[in-house]
């Protein structure tokens, strides 16, 4: 393996375990799926998942849960860049609206932003509405923003659709969870469970 190879590999092994999104088995898979074309043998890669102690994505986690109940689809983890985080975002509405659930609006952050917080200390939140309204995104942005507060992050954001919500500073402290499901999956549970 060339030396180039050997450090991307390195690098995505050392991201996907500190995000503390995926098990073991999942970071080969991923590896396995990125590096299809290379001849690794993946059953003598070293993982070691992180064992942070998950203060910051606590109240990262209480404020998506309290979007939630305020009817905002709050996804982690939502898509790899903005683009795939809309489509998902907006998957999770059809399915949420085909099931009798009414969102207003939504805010995630991607797998692009976790690896900027990890090696930046900087978390990006993207938000917005499922209707196209400008005045309405901005009012779930400002909920968004609350909400942050509430939880003592300090956020940087010029109020306006055109720019994301920034937590500055934002230190990743996420460990993996056998027992709870975030992304797509994850959001949806969490927002049909607070109108049970």
């Amino acid at each position: 393996m060339n030396q180039d190879l050997a450090e991307e590999l390195e690098y995505m092994i050392d991201l996907l375990a500190k995000s503390g999104f995926f098990s073991c088995d999942e970071i080969i898979e991923i590896l396995q799926d990125q590096f299809i074309e290379e001849d690794i043998d993946f059953s003598k890669v070293d993982i070691s998942l992180n064992n942070y102690s998950n203060d910051n994505f606590s109240k990262l986690e209480r404020v998506f849960n309290n979007l939630a109940s305020q009817d905002i689809v709050a996804i982690h983890n939502c898509g790899y860049d903005i683009e795939e985080g809309v489509g998902d975002a907006f998957e999770l509405f059809v399915h949420l609206t085909n099931n009798k659930f009414n969102p207003i609006g939504f805010c995630f952050y991607t797998f692009e932003d976790i690896e900027e917080a990890i090696f930046d200390n900087k978390l990006r939140i993207t938000f917005g509405d499922f209707e196209n309204n400008i005045d309405k995104a901005v009012e779930i942005g400002n909920t968004v923003a609350e909400n942050l507060k509430e939880e003592n992050f300090n956020i940087d954001w010029d109020g306006t659709v055109n720019n994301q919500i920034v937590i500055d500073p934002f230190s990743w402290d996420k460990s993996f969870d056998f027992n709870k499901d975030y992304e797509i999956e994850g959001a949806y549970e969490v927002f049909t469970k607070n109108r049970c």
